[in-house]
């Protein structure tokens, strides 16, 4: 994708570090996002194409046709090979739908494309899908008291989910552009603007080398 269509930025950090947040910020600037985890969910919602082969992988977690997320969490981070065997089911549909996503309208008329992705760095196949990388931080003991806070998801699943995904001084080493999301929303929003700045210019640095489509490029 980098290259020949709109430059894309992928979006990650660990759970609970609020990278929704961040991408609505973004999105308020006129930047499209694609949602990995957005895009997931609906599929594994009550109708979506991942349900049917996931309740046969992991009988008991669906029930009348609505998934339980709570029990196939703790199953699957407990696990990693169950957890395997849940993302051979999920990712590929995930992957389609994004891929439909960055070929959208929304996605050729906006300044640039933010791309979602908890386990960006993890995956060859979407790192290889991006220009540069952004990371939204924080560190652990936050992560753990906003989820648990938030969704009620006890420590030790939330634990369980950290130690499931790359460590975070790794994903700090791969990625262009830092965001430190220990402070307030102020704080958040105020390095979001600058950001956005910086990527207007390079998305448009990037069409007048290459000629590729990446939208209206004033902010």
């Amino acid at each position: 994708m980098p290259g020949s269509g709109p430059f894309v930025v992928g979006l990650t950090g660990g759970v609970g570090s609020g990278k929704s947040t961040a991408a609505a910020m973004f999105a308020a600037h006129g930047v499209y996002v694609v949602d990995a985890d957005a895009i997931s969910h609906h599929l594994t919602a009550t109708g979506g194409d991942a349900l049917p082969a996931i309740a046969d992988a992991f009988p008991g977690v669906a029930h009348n046709g609505v998934l339980d997320r709570q029990a196939l969490r703790e199953r699957v981070f407990a696990q990693p090979a169950e957890r395997r065997r849940l993302e051979a089911i999920v990712h590929p549909l995930v992957r389609t739908a994004t891929d439909d996503a960055m070929r959208s309208t929304y996605a050729r008329q906006a300044p640039y494309v933010i791309h979602m992705v908890p386990l960006l760095f993890e995956s060859k196949d979407y790192a290889e899908r991006i220009d540069c990388a952004m990371l939204v931080d924080v560190d652990e003991e936050l992560q753990v008291r906003r989820v648990s806070a938030t969704r009620g998801v006890p420590e030790v699943t939330v634990r369980n989910i950290i130690a499931a995904q790359m460590p975070r001084r790794e994903r700090m080493l791969r990625t262009q552009f830092i965001i430190d999301n220990q402070h307030d929303r102020e704080a958040l929003a105020r390095q979001v603007d600058a950001l956005h700045r910086v990527l207007m210019a390079n998305a448009g640095r990037r069409f007048a080398v290459t000629g590729a489509p990446v939208g209206a490029l004033s902010p």
